[in-house]
């Protein structure tokens, strides 16, 4: 598989009055191209860290990170980049955010609007094209940005636990989503999320962080069958690999709180 995104070494210390905090310190990780990596581990493990640092809006230490070949130094359109919050213009409609990043990108009069409105298609959300996100659900608002991210067709898609904020029904419907929309276009893909579940049904391998300062503890490999429908998450496969990688994330949980010998 063709390297895409190529971590190396990354290492990232925060100062501040109250001392240093070292975030990161030797990861190491090589997504291929078209490939869905979730990562996961504890609270505070370095996860939106490292993503933020991908995203070229957080800088590093030590190491080395690039995009197909290139050094990331600063946020760039090569990547697209979706958080827990909607970060949508609350003064522009649907389209208009979507158009508002295609202008962006370069694309302007009826070329934006076209690709604006099959993007928003794409997600689902035809007939909201001229919806403000004060009158959208917390999914459909989560939708827009997904459109958004994918307008300009980054080489990468960045997702910092992009459900975490919805109801179950909800995240569950936005999960079928994006997996239908992977499916479809192959993009390449690094997904944040707390949520094990999560990450095993979308992902085609996972990784797992260890305890601050974060390194990659684990990488799973999801051999699964796609395309995948929730029938799957009831399957003794996808309880296994969910399990292992609950039980890293469990030995990581246990070391932080010392609690080793006490669970001995």
């Amino acid at each position: 598989m063709t390297p895409k995104l190529v971590i190396s070494g990354l290492a990232k210390t925060f100062y501040t009055d109250r001392g240093e905090t070292v975030a990161l310190k030797g990861v190491d990780l090589t997504i291929g191209e078209n490939e869905f990596v979730a990562l996961v581990g504890t609270s505070g493990c370095g996860k939106s860290t490292l993503l933020s640092i991908a995203a070229g809006l957080e800088t590093y230490d030590e190491g080395s990170i690039t995009l197909d070949g290139a050094a990331i130094t600063m946020p760039g359109l090569d990547r697209g980049v979706v958080f827990q919050s909607y970060t949508l213009l609350p003064w522009l409609t649907a389209m208009g955010n979507v158009e508002f990043a295609l202008r962006a990108a370069g694309s302007n009069g009826r070329e934006a609007q076209e690709i604006a409105r099959a993007h928003l298609s794409l997600v689902g959300l035809e007939g909201f094209e001229q919806a403000f996100p004060a009158e959208l659900s917390g999914g459909m608002k989560q939708r827009v940005a997904i459109a958004r991210a994918l307008s300009y067709r980054p080489e990468i898609l960045l997702m910092d636990e992009p459900f975490g904020a919805l109801d179950a029904l909800t995240r569950h419907h936005m999960q079928e989503l994006l997996t239908a929309v992977w499916e479809k276009h192959r993009l390449t893909v690094l997904f944040i999320t707390h949520d094990v579940e999560e990450a095993v049904y979308l992902s085609d391998r996972v990784a797992v962080m260890t305890n601050r300062p974060g390194r990659i503890k684990s990488i799973v490999n999801v051999d699964l069958p796609r395309p995948r429908h929730y029938e799957l998450l009831s399957s003794a496969k996808f309880r296994q690999l969910q399990r292992r990688i609950l039980d890293d994330i469990r030995s990581e949980s246990i070391a932080a709180a010392g609690l080793g010998k006490a669970l001995a």
